[in-house]
């Protein structure tokens, strides 16, 4: 258990078996700077804040989410400054942001980027070394063993710790940690989204790698406030979203609405619910919620106390059978295992 400042406690759980240890549910922070309307810097220093206190202890953000300008690594690092040795801290590399318009499709992994990228982590987040440094996305003109030796040589140097990846598949996986061991993969997953399971969850739980699921609420979806995609503002994800868009939102939103009368006959919010779904999967799965709202926050560390039934775990899957309507990415952009 992480013993916190205030007494709170949240179970740890080991992310693989190369020794990296965190708090059953850690913290993403790009919400916090993008994609979800205009940054709001003092609200997302105060929920890293609260997640500290509630004893979360793995922060997420990356050079992405500042767009190059390292804005998010640096509120992070602003944020952590009192407890920064009592935490990991989670970056990623491996986009070529010099041209917005290919936003989220082109990548750089090139060693020397690679090593650029990274020293500029390290003193936008204020620190000496990164804990866990994840590359992005596969970058299919870089060989990954190239990718993976120069992470090696960080981690060597100590500049950084463990070695991560994300959205990568199973060759991509093998590949990589026969040069240098992957520590973590970092995917989407969830009651929505569940691409993970025939193929890369037992490639990871094979190598003995960890799981960190990104967007474990369907990108708020699972948080029951949601609206039609032209309802919201311009720069919002989910203006573009497919999950969102009409046809396919109906179809989520009744979903989500039995999901939440399921959660509200166990005297739990659905957002609990959701997490609980995912922290039941396997003992080697770490959800990163993304919010801005220490309210929000302090409920979805609560949701490591929620425990669910063999029963209730399949009334989950029965109601979301194939996950939801939707592509979570649009055809571009949709990450190439």
């Amino acid at each position: 258990m992480t013993q916190t400042a205030n007494g709170r406690q949240l179970p740890r759980r080991n992310l693989g078996s190369q020794g990296l240890e965190v708090g059953a549910i850690g913290l993403g922070t790009m919400g916090m700077t993008m994609a979800y309307g205009p940054a709001d810097p003092a609200s997302g220093i105060a929920t890293i804040g609260r997640a500290y206190e509630l004893g979360v202890t793995m922060f997420d953000t990356a050079e992405l989410y500042g767009m190059g300008t390292g804005s998010n690594e640096q509120l992070l690092g602003k944020a952590v400054r009192g407890f920064r040795d009592e935490v990991v801290l989670a970056t990623k590399f491996g986009l070529d942001l010099t041209d917005p318009s290919r936003f989220g499709t082109a990548f750089d992994s090139r060693p020397e980027h690679i090593r650029e990228v990274t020293d500029n982590s390290l003193r936008h987040l204020g620190t000496d070394h990164i804990d866990l440094l994840y590359q992005h996305r596969v970058d299919p003109n870089v060989p990954i063993e190239d990718v993976a030796g120069t992470v090696g040589e960080l981690i060597a140097e100590g500049k950084v710790r463990y070695f991560g990846l994300s959205e990568a598949g199973p060759d991509i996986i093998r590949r990589a940690h026969a040069v240098h061991p992957v520590s973590v993969l970092q995917t989407e997953y969830s009651v929505f989204e569940r691409t993970v399971e025939p193929q890369v969850l037992p490639t990871v739980r094979e190598l003995g790698i960890g799981f960190v699921a990104y967007s474990p609420l369907g990108r708020g979806f699972l948080t029951g406030a949601v609206r039609p995609a032209a309802e919201y503002p311009d720069g919002d994800m989910r203006t573009w979203d497919e999950r969102w868009q009409p046809g396919n939102y109906e179809q989520n939103l009744a979903a989500v609405r039995e999901l939440t009368a399921m959660a509200a006959a166990k005297g739990v919010a659905v957002t609990q619910l959701a997490l609980a779904w995912l922290l039941a999967q396997s003992e080697d799965i770490v959800p990163i919620p993304g919010t801005r709202n220490p309210q929000r926050l302090a409920e979805n560390v609560a949701a490591a106390a929620v425990q669910l039934s063999a029963a209730e775990v399949d009334r989950i899957r029965q109601i979301l059978p194939h996950g939801a309507a939707g592509s979570r990415y649009p055809a571009a952009r949709m990450p190439v295992w």
